[in-house]
């Protein structure tokens, strides 16, 4: 299992999700913490490098952890913590 260090704008942004959607995303995390693989490759997207982060959804797509993978350390950075609108 990987060690965990979070952006700290992550933090922020994670202290305002409610409480069930927290419980998700740390099971979510967990997840990402055994197997970082899980991920998709972000590459490059609108000229904007991105390569080396990858992306896990929760909550049936609604958000977006987006993450890079060190030798020991799965540093976690939440860009976009909003719902898609349908």
């Amino acid at each position: 299992m990987y060690n965990l260090k979070f952006h700290e704008e992550a933090k922020k942004d994670l202290k305002q999700l409610n409480k069930s959607i927290q419980n998700i995303f740390a099971k979510k995390l967990k997840q990402i913490l055994k197997s970082p693989q899980i991920g998709k490759d972000l590459g490059n997207k609108n000229n904007l490098n991105l390569s080396g982060l990858k992306k896990v959804y929760f909550d049936n797509k609604r958000y977006r952890i987006v993450y890079e993978v060190f030798e020991d350390i799965v540093l976690i950075h939440i860009i976009a913590v909003e719902r898609e609108i349908i």
